[in-house]
């Protein structure tokens, strides 16, 4: 039995969801390959396979590009929630270390 979309997207690699997101703002395949320093072939079989472990397209593909499906749209949603809060957590993990870093001995 397959999970629910949050279920899967909890399995995700924040990674994998930085590429979707990316690909989602681009709206081209090519060009989000760029922006991520990656091959368009590599960004792909990322996609795919995110696709695959979601149970759903995500994306309308066609010459002139990529649209999101109504799973991809909620996915794209929830997907920048979470690395919104991935961002601010690292952030204020690397704030705290900085203001409780121990005195260096001299």
């Amino acid at each position: 039995m397959r999970g629910t979309l949050t279920t899967e997207v909890m399995l995700m690699e924040s990674r994998e969801l930085r590429y979707f997101v990316t690909v989602a703002e681009e709206g081209n395949f090519t060009r989000a390959a760029a922006r991520l320093f990656m091959t368009q072939p590599a960004l792909s079989r990322a996609i795919r396979q995110i696709e695959r472990d979601v149970g759903s397209p995500l994306f309308l593909r066609s010459n002139k590009g990529a649209t999101l499906t109504f799973a991809g749209q909620v996915l794209l949603r929830e997907g920048r929630s979470v690395l919104e809060g991935l961002d601010l957590a690292e952030s204020r993990a690397r704030a705290a270390a900085d203001a409780w870093a121990p005195p260096r001995p001299a």
